[in-house]
């Protein structure tokens, strides 16, 4: 088994301690005991707590973003390239969860230099979001009577509230939650005909085990 390095594990002590604690209530010396380091150590890798704080913001932001931007890269039709983004964003729920915990909880405390960063690539993120959804409505896969802005910011509401209740151990695995989110979404706003695409309808979910309905990922 590898060791984690130093800097790894100041990440994951700290993404501890500033879910549960918040991240004014902990100091550098709580986070390098915890972690078995020294102050030394801390500093050697990260030049402050603001910095540290930056870091883990910036490692889920930096995904989606690159997630985003491979999907229309990789893929020709914009709701290809929804499906693909919008199972990335679901995804990285599971693989940063603590992340995006202590961003909403916490992202308020960020330095001003570190939010012009992190805002950039959510600006980003954002804008690549509305480009996919209006290439949609122009060629006709998406329904034009919905305004662009607003999918959009649906989209972003619905899957940035999955932290709030997703359970890693729970019955649906973070890959059919995300099968389930493309559903309800390309339901909505594709155009009748472009339901009718069998390149299209294979994203929608055809039927579900008697027991699925009641889950236990909440809480």
């Amino acid at each position: 088994m590898i060791k984690k390095s130093l800097r790894d594990r100041i990440i994951e002590t700290s993404l501890r301690l500033f879910e549960a604690q918040g991240f004014h209530r902990v100091t550098v010396d709580q986070i390098v005991k915890e972690c078995e380091s020294s102050k030394g150590g801390f500093y050697h890798n990260f030049k402050s707590k603001d910095e540290l704080l930056y870091v883990i913001h910036d490692q889920f932001i930096s995904y989606v973003l690159e997630k985003g931007q491979a999907a229309c890269e990789q893929w020709n039709t914009p709701t290809e390239r929804l499906h693909n983004i919008i199972k990335s964003f679901v995804t990285m729920i599971d693989l940063y969860k603590s992340e995006v915990t202590v961003f909403y909880q916490e992202s308020s405390y960020l330095a001003p230099e570190y939010f012009k960063k992190i805002k950039v690539k959510r600006d980003q993120y954002k804008k690549l979001m509305f480009k996919v959804i209006q290439d949609g409505v122009e060629c006709g896969e998406f329904r034009k009577e919905l305004p662009v802005p607003i999918i959009a910011m649906a989209v972003f509401g619905m899957i940035n509230w999955i932290y709030k209740w997703y359970n890693k151990n729970g019955r649906y695995t973070i890959e059919e939650i995300a099968d389930i989110y493309a559903d309800i979404i390309l339901h909505s706003i594709l155009t009748k005909e472009a339901k009718e695409n069998p390149d299209f309808s294979k994203f929608f979910i055809r039927s579900y085990p008697e027991d699925l309905s009641l889950g236990n990922n909440f809480f």
